[in-house]
């Protein structure tokens, strides 16, 4: 069993920055891939980065050069460093952890990042 629980989420302007974490509790030796999620109003979630134990990144082709995610596996942490931000940024933010065991998705609350134009 594991749980995710995302924090960083907030109101930036445009052009800045944030950062986002995700704090993993529970038996993780069966997670491998990490991930980042968001969802906007009236659109489907959609996959941001995704990340595994041996440190190999993925990224949507629209936050490529701009996001970047990484881990700690001693920490049991994900993050997701967001910048160069724009309006269409905005959504709410979602930790993804994988299960290849189980084969099961577990997911966070979310969190909720907003970008003034």
């Amino acid at each position: 069993q594991v749980q995710l629980v995302e924090s960083g989420g907030g109101l930036v302007q445009a052009g800045g920055s944030l950062g986002l974490s995700c704090a993993a509790s529970g038996r993780m030796s069966s997670i491998n891939v990490m991930g980042w999620y968001r969802q906007a109003p009236g659109k489907q979630r959609e996959l941001v980065a995704t990340i595994t134990s041996s440190g190999s990144t993925n990224y949507a082709d629209s936050v490529k050069g701009r996001f970047t995610i990484a881990r700690d596996n001693a920490k049991n942490t994900a993050y997701l460093q967001m910048s160069s931000l724009k309006p269409e940024d905005t959504a709410a933010y979602f930790c993804n952890a994988y299960d290849s065991r189980k084969r099961y998705n577990y997911w966070g609350q979310g969190t909720q990042v907003t970008v003034s134009s």
